[in-house]
């Protein structure tokens, strides 16, 4: 099974791909496919860490697990192939996006893909990095979190001046962590996106433009959103 992950994640995480319970995800994972049908696509579980290096990472958005719908998953949370419908939760968010910054025609409205946050240093991190067709959370107790929270310690401690979006009560239990490490990152917390929670808090979250302006403050490039 082939994966692909930039050269910078191998160097940082070299040490957790050696632990034992790494090593009995990574059988589970790869019987998992060999038996059933699973998202994303092999070579698309570390998109996210192919697309955006470790020294490039501005901003974290968490998410929990990838769609569990047959071509959808691309290994980007809130992200799709392109091709399909914009979901539900990344409606809103765009919604969100077009209020905050008054834009009268957003060019990405119809865009289900967000490799262009990725690229531009948005590391958009699942939970759980796999996930079996038609069964949400299936994979959640393989031992992904394990690998996740570290990635999110990682990042905390080494790094400087990060902007982490934790939209809902299961992302916002990662502030512990990123907050126990650094005082020096922004750390944004609101309701979920998703059509049930988004008028509850998040709508009006203002957290693109703060974190434009907290970017703009270390002197690093905007996100163009």
């Amino acid at each position: 099974m082939s994966v692909k992950i930039n050269p910078s994640w191998l160097k940082v995480l070299e040490n957790e791909f050696e632990k034992p319970y790494f090593t009995l995800l990574t059988s589970q994972v790869k019987e998992e496919y060999a038996k059933s049908k699973v998202f994303p696509d092999p070579q698309n579980i570390f998109r996210a860490f192919d697309l955006t290096p470790f020294d490039y990472v501005k901003v974290v958005i968490l998410g929990q697990d990838p769609y569990h719908t047959p071509g959808v998953a691309d290994g980007l949370a809130f992200s799709t192939k392109p091709g399909n419908r914009v979901p539900p939760s990344l409606q809103n968010i765009y919604k969100e996006i077009i209020t905050e910054f008054s834009y009268n025609n957003y060019p990405y409205l119809n865009d289900p893909d967000l490799t262009r946050w990725a690229t531009q240093g948005v590391l958009l991190l699942n939970n759980t990095l796999t996930v079996r067709s038609g069964e949400p959370n299936s994979h959640s107790k393989f031992g992904w979190d394990i690998f996740t929270n570290e990635v999110i310690q990682i990042i905390s401690r080494e790094k400087s001046h990060v902007v982490f979006l934790l939209w809902g009560k299961f992302a916002q239990s990662k502030k512990l962590i990123i907050e126990s490490l650094s005082a020096n990152h922004l750390v944004l917390e609101s309701a979920h996106p998703s059509p049930f929670s988004a008028d509850k808090g998040f709508f009006g979250n203002n957290h693109f433009k703060q974190t434009n302006d907290f970017l703009i403050e270390h002197d690093e490039k905007i996100i163009s959103w």
